[in-house]
């Protein structure tokens, strides 16, 4: 394999956490591992709703923070859940500073937006539905100016290479369909900050390439993963047939939307005092339950926003526009969908992972701050707070500011892609046997499918890294015989008893579970 030495950063990811460490870490030269063109691909870049932080008078951290913990089911770390809400109006300054457009009132404050289980209205958001694509433009136009952040677009790491335990280099291929041979990137340090597992479900918002690749690859390393199990499905993802479904903003209930089924009965005021802006697991199986009754769930905009919601929530109007729906005159049908993995990478509030020389940042990391239903739009807050302070552990690290030049790598054409066909498979396990609703016979199910697809599959490594962190949710879910949060197993209904457990497995304890899994059904 070819060997590329380098004095910069390597940065695997190319979203909010990335983008922003990378800005934090200059003059540090920085190569950041981009799959698309930057702004391309990235969940961040989808995101809808906004950054959670307590900006109202009214308002506090402390709120913030409690409704955090509320929200996570009993597993949220209080002590990052502080951390991450306490400095969060900072982070709005900053990137207002950057460039990014907040939405303002008539007298310059930010306009500010409810979302579910928030005590107040906290989430800053840019033209209605706007704020992950506007956030991202900004710090893109930022990392663009930068001369010591070069960003290698159309590439993507496959593993990690360690050395006495330590993470010394990545190994990257180019990403447009993985034939090309792989060559091992060492750098200065290494931060994780790619995205989530979403893209593992045959059912979810995330963008084409989120399966999981970024957490597979720190736990094949020998990382330690948390919370595999705990994954959010966005109540309302558009039901119209696109793969990834469009998103229906949680800011539309924040602005009074209702859930109807096909009958125009509204369900959730008889499950939740908040009704629509209960906590997402709650609306997620509600919605879930009238999908399976066959009841059509869809969201009403209705009379709350009219007309006005093709002003206001532009990315939403487009969506419905394109799919034949007119949504001042016709409700917009939802299902949930995979959204968001709490799990993942395990953290210090350092923002290291077990492995040595190694930082996570974003989605792919899991730092204790969501527990089993993350609080909405605390996403991008989480992901920029913990830049940062990768970004100052990485350059307290550093011996100095390095004189990096800048690389110019040339691939082979000898890899192995990821098999179509095996991909829609595991994605269509996930979503019939690791979905919204669990249970023992399906989790098992889905882990017996999952080993024979990696047998049959494994030649691919960014297939192996997909397998491994579906084969770390699905021992998770098994593992849980309770219900809490995002979690919910229809065989063990209730939560356990007691303090609510944050789950570690390393892969190795994922395989044998799988490994006793493939030995019951055989």
């Amino acid at each position: 394999m070819q060997v590329v030495e380098t004095d910069r950063v390597i940065i695997v990811g190319a979203g909010l956490g990335a983008l922003y460490a990378a800005l934090k870490l200059a003059p540090h030269p920085v190569v950041m591992i981009s799959p698309e063109v930057l702004g391309e691909g990235a969940s961040s870049a989808w995101a809808q709703g906004g950054v959670a932080a307590a900006m109202d008078s009214a308002d506090s951290p402390e709120s913030h923070a409690a409704d955090t913990v509320k929200a996570g089911a009993g597993t949220v770390n209080p002590t990052v859940a502080d951390l991450v809400t306490r400095e969060a109006r900072d982070y709005i300054l900053d990137l207002t500073t950057m460039g990014t457009p907040f939405d303002r009132t008539e007298d310059g404050d930010y306009v500010l937006s409810r979302e579910a289980a928030h005590s107040f209205a906290r989430v800053v958001r840019v033209k209605g539905d706007q704020a992950g694509a506007q956030i991202m433009a900004a710090l893109i136009a930022q990392v663009r100016e930068t001369p010591s952040i070069q960003v290698l677009e159309g590439t993507m790491a496959s593993d990690l290479e360690l050395s006495h335990g330590r993470v010394t280099g990545v190994v990257i291929q180019e990403a447009d369909d993985g034939r090309s041979g792989p060559v091992l990137l060492r750098g200065a340090a290494v931060l994780l900050a790619g995205g989530g597992s979403g893209g593992l479900y045959a059912l979810t918002t995330n963008p084409p390439r989120i399966r999981g690749q970024v957490i597979g690859m720190a736990a094949r390393a020998g990382a330690l993963i948390a919370d595999a199990e705990f994954v959010q499905f966005h109540p309302t993802a558009m039901d119209v047939g696109e793969d990834p479904a469009p998103l229906a903003t949680e800011a539309l209930r924040g602005e009074g939307a209702i859930l109807i089924n096909k009958h125009g009965e509204r369900f959730m005021q008889a499950i939740h005092p908040d009704a629509e802006l209960a906590p997402r697991d709650i609306v997620a199986r509600a919605i879930y339950a009238e999908v399976k009754a066959g009841n059509r769930p869809m969201l009403d905009t209705r009379e709350v926003l009219g007309e006005a919601i093709k002003a206001r929530f532009p990315a939403v109007a487009e969506y419905c526009a394109r799919n034949g729906i007119d949504p001042a005159v016709d409700p917009i049908p939802v299902a949930p969908a995979a959204h968001y993995h709490m799990g993942g990478i395990a953290t210090d509030t350092q923002g290291c992972a077990t492995l040595k020389g190694l930082w996570v940042c974003g989605e792919a990391s899991s730092t204790g701050l969501h527990g089993a239903n993350r609080l909405a739009s605390n996403g991008l807050l989480e992901a920029l707070v913990f830049a940062r302070i990768c970004a100052q552990g990485i350059a307290q690290s550093l011996t100095g500011v390095a004189d990096a030049v800048t690389l110019n790598i040339t691939f082979s054409n000898d890899g192995t892609p990821p098999a179509p066909e095996a991909v829609q498979a595991l994605r269509q396990t996930m979503t019939q046997n690791v979905g919204v609703v669990r249970d023992h016979d399906g989790l098992t199910h889905a882990l017996v499918t999952i080993a024979a697809l990696e047998d049959a599959h494994g030649d691919s490594p960014s297939f192996l890294n997909m397998c491994a962190t579906a084969t770390l949710i699905a021992a998770g879910a098994l593992v849980r015989q309770e219900s809490r949060g995002a979690h919910e197993r229809s065989d063990f209904p209730d939560p356990a008893d007691g303090p609510g457990q944050r789950s570690e497995m390393y892969l190795t304890d994922a395989l044998a579970v799988r490994a006793q899994a493939c030995k019951e059904l055989s």
